[in-house]
């Protein structure tokens, strides 16, 4: 995973991906199977396996090429898969014998029974989406939780409703659809991880209302934390939202994207209304949720004004965290090939493209005010002071404000030092105890 100027080595240590955790829970038992991440830990590239599995995010894919190419070199056989081999199969290509592309339930052992018989396909792809109750649970015991802040991570759904240029979602591959999990699966998993608090991984946990209805109630008896993604649409069902709070929700990650609405109807981000933005949040507020606010920068209506604008709504607001972005086209995105057309591409080093380069020609600013303004207002918006007018009203969630403001914002540096002594996942239990005295 590559940093953004200002994430610390808690970026890294997160929590793991869960592709290949669920990629090991649709392998059959007879094959012998080891995960490793070069974010907790060096790799080892002596080994000699049959076939190597590589998820892939543009921002990584030199690395992921390179680590191909040294397997390759030695007759040894490399699928990749995720949304930048997904998107982009043909450069995939140059540095593996297969690409998954897309969703790898009901194909994953086509490509292993492939592998074993020496017949391995270039290319894989389910036309039809895949069914959710195929999907296992992770394999948790195939890698040491201990590394990683959070291993209480789920994702209950695929996909989203709302198809915005800039998302992957946008990119031809992707079926057009969002799909839940079977809930009574999704209660199992969470069981299984012996966990109070829980996160959701979702790209929109209310893709489906009546299905997150559904999960939301099967959630209540459990007892649990948990936090989540929406779409803004969230403020149009406060009963839902009454729900989601008894359940035990604390916080939301909405992505507002935008304080200018021509900004996020140039994306087709047309279901955020701007107007509806501060009732949106007194709403989650007044429930005793956070707000994690999405924010992007650089699309064709933001002039310079847009960082100081969108500080004081963050903070008139008190919006307890915020995560920025520069606009990023991705490629195979709707945007990637509108900005391509219009010969605006100034930066094809794909590990530029993590949300803190400016790869692109803006419209209403140079592309030094735009990469300037992203680093001004995190600086701004983390300052102590503005983290103090943010202080939310409810005592409850001051505690979580400041772990998240202080320890991993503001001073991340140097609290993720904690990463270097295998205490990640203890560090993480702490918080959740600290913020919700969860034990």
């Amino acid at each position: 995973m590559s940093l953004r100027p200002m994430d610390s080595e808690y970026k890294r240590v997160l929590s793991p991906s869960l592709s290949l955790l669920i990629l090991a829970g649709l392998t059959p038992e007879s094959y012998n199977t080891y995960i490793e991440d070069e974010n907790v830990g060096k790799l080892n590239l002596d080994d000699n396996p049959d076939l190597v599995a590589i998820t892939v995010n543009v921002d990584t894919s030199k690395r992921a090429y390179d680590i191909a190419d040294i397997y390759r070199r030695r007759g040894i056989r490399v699928v990749m898969g995720g949304i930048h081999p997904s998107s982009c199969p043909e450069e995939a290509l140059e540095h593996a014998d297969s690409v998954c592309i897309g969703e790898a339930e009901g194909i994953w052992e086509s490509i292993l029974g492939d592998a074993k018989a020496g017949k391995l396909r270039s290319c894989y792809y389910n036309p039809k989406p895949a069914d959710m109750s195929l999907t296992p649970a992770p394999k948790w015991n195939m890698i040491k939780r201990s590394r990683y802040l959070y291993t209480n991570i789920v994702c209950a759904s695929r996909g989203c409703p709302h198809i915005c240029d800039f998302c992957y979602n946008s990119c031809d591959y992707v079926h057009k659809c969002y799909r839940g999990r079977p809930v009574k699966s999704i209660i199992s998993e969470i069981e299984s991880l012996g966990a109070r608090q829980v996160m959701f991984i979702d790209d929109n946990l209310i893709g489906n209302i009546p299905w997150t209805r559904e999960l939301v109630a099967a959630l209540k008896p459990l007892g649990l934390t948990w936090h989540a993604a929406v779409s803004t649409n969230i403020g149009s069902h406060p009963d839902l939202l009454d729900e989601m709070a008894v359940s035990g929700c604390k916080s939301l990650f909405i992505g507002f994207e935008s304080i200018n609405e021509n900004s996020n109807g140039s994306v087709n981000k047309i279901q955020n209304k701007t107007q509806t933005y501060n009732s949106i949040i007194k709403a989650i507020h007044d429930r005793d949720m956070m707000v994690n606010a999405s924010m992007v920068f650089g699309f064709d209506h933001d002039k310079p004004s847009v960082f100081a604008n969108t500080v004081q709504w963050l903070v008139e607001n008190k919006i307890e965290t915020m995560t920025g972005h520069i606009l990023t086209p991705y490629p195979g995105t709707r945007l990637f090939n509108q900005f391509q057309s219009q010969g605006r591409i100034t930066d094809n080093d794909p590990s530029h493209y993590n949300t803190a380069h400016v790869v692109f020609r803006p419209l209403n600013m140079t592309a030094e005010e735009l990469y300037n303004g992203y680093l001004w207002i995190y600086k701004e918006i983390y300052s102590y002071s503005n983290i103090l007018k943010r202080m939310p009203d409810n005592f409850h969630r001051r505690v979580p404000y400041l772990l998240f403001n202080l320890g991993y914002r503001k001073h991340g540096t140097i609290t993720s030092l904690i990463s270097k002594m295998n205490l990640m996942n203890a560090t993480g239990k702490l918080a959740s105890r600290l913020s919700y005295g969860i034990e």
